[in-house]
């Protein structure tokens, strides 16, 4: 059954519409009831009617920011329970980040990863290259021969560590211009945040954990955009965490510089105050900051200084996280909560519509990693990648039931807003009714 009708949906949180998806394509949109579908050739038996009544239709969500953790940490995640994942939560593509093992940094190893995603079916993967050898910082990756693979690379990070070195820096923006690619990176300036287990600040003291000062963010991120802007070239800020982080970016932004930036959405709901329990899923990197943080972070997204809102899904097995907090891994599961946190934080308090949740969720991250078929209008003529949401509901999270293979979320026993019930990937359900298809 090639052809589906979704029959009343809210599309981008407008009026209701009817959108008719006929093979990997949407066919036609209409508001309802302006067609009589049994009239245009339709028959009954032809088509798979999906009733949208009160729900919200949105282009594929994209994911600039995941851990898929396949070659090499299987026990976390793979490509397959990853691509899963995010079809649960909404998502048609995910950037995979290149800290596996051996790392994604040869037109081989990344060839790999799409390949694996190719065989997943649930949602499509792009990799993303390491800047440097080994993650190591000290010799440029070949850069040219993962663009030219197969699978045509064209976000370089060395995210889960710092391209400290700004001669590196440099090199690599000045080569990925050649092919309008961009450097995404983690904004850690390593020796400013040496022991470091939280963020730097009243309570990392009242605590006696080693802090994270903002300006081994800030430093970085301001070094970054002086240095794209020079050689002309494109650079994207992970994961941004401070409120000081975001006045630079505002800053460069306002020079016509060519910079972006993404936040997570752990980074816009949680904060350091829940470090004083001292369970470990609360380690993250870059670590939970203050109230005040939070606030400009949201601000930020809603005015559009922060582009984009990105998971850093980063899943860790349980003997990883159940342990003493020095010990454990940094990292928090995303794609299955990340809509729901944006609805939380940024719908229901009024600072961004719907449509703005398909700009930052969709449209920006996918025109920042010049993904072709992804971001794309939900008009006819455009392919069928789609997300389609029940904003009324509500539920408590129960990691238990997710499709990663890890469960190291924050939200556990929180009740978040909003369910995803379909999920179509080039006119073919990955979800349906909020269960993978």
């Amino acid at each position: 059954m090639s052809k589906i009708l979704i029959r009343g949906a809210k599309v981008l949180g407008g009026e209701p519409q009817d959108v008719l998806i006929d093979g990997e394509t949407i066919a036609a949109t209409a508001r309802q009831g302006e067609i009589d579908w049994s009239g245009t050739g339709i028959e009954a038996g032809d088509v798979n009617v999906v009733e949208a009544a009160g729900q919200i239709l949105l282009p594929g969500l994209v994911d600039l920011h995941t851990h898929l953790r396949e070659p090499g940490r299987e026990d976390s995640e793979t490509v397959l329970t990853g691509t899963k994942a995010a079809a649960v939560g909404g998502f048609t593509a995910v950037h995979a980040m290149a800290n596996t093992f051996p790392v994604a940094d040869t037109a081989g190893v990344v060839e790999q990863v799409w390949r694996l995603g190719k065989e997943s079916g649930y949602c499509d993967v792009q990799p993303i290259g390491a800047v440097t050898v080994g993650l190591e910082g000290k010799k440029l990756a070949e850069l040219g021969a993962m663009h030219d693979s197969a699978a045509g690379v064209k976000v370089f990070s060395d995210d889960g560590k710092c391209v400290d070195d700004a001669v590196i820096m440099r090199r690599a923006l000045e080569y990925v211009k050649a092919f309008d690619g961009v450097v995404a990176q983690h904004a850690q300036e390593p020796r400013l945040t040496e022991g470091a287990q939280m963020n730097e600040g009243v309570v990392s003291a009242e605590l006696g954990l080693g802090g994270w000062p903002a300006v081994a963010e800030e430093s970085i991120i301001a070094r970054d955009v002086l240095l794209a802007a020079h050689v002309d070239s494109r650079v994207h800020i992970c994961h941004l965490s401070t409120a000081g982080s975001v006045e630079i970016v505002r800053w460069a932004k306002s020079k016509g510089w060519n910079v972006t930036a993404e936040v997570t959405p752990h980074h816009l709901l949680l904060t350091d105050e829940l470090v004083r329990s001292y369970n470990p899923v609360y380690k993250v990197n870059p670590p939970l900051r203050t109230e005040a943080d939070v606030m400009a972070l949201r601000e930020a997204l809603a005015d559009g200084t922060i582009d984009c809102v990105a998971t850093d899904h980063a899943p860790h097995p349980h003997e990883d996280k159940d342990c003493e907090w020095a010990a454990a891994a940094m990292g928090m599961v995303g794609l299955e909560t990340a809509l729901s946190v944006v609805q939380q934080t940024m719908v229901e308090t009024g600072m961004i519509d719907w449509a703005g949740v398909a700009d930052r969720m969709s449209f920006r991250p996918a025109a920042i990693g010049r993904l072709d078929g992804h971001g794309r209008p939900v008009s006819a003529g455009e392919p069928a990648n789609l997300t389609l949401v029940d904003p009324a509901y509500r539920g408590v999270v129960d990691p238990a039931g997710f499709a990663s293979r890890s469960r190291n979320t924050p939200y556990e026993g929180r009740e978040l807003p909003g369910r995803v019930t379909h999920t179509f990937l080039r006119g073919r359900a990955t979800v349906v009714d909020g269960k993978l298809a």
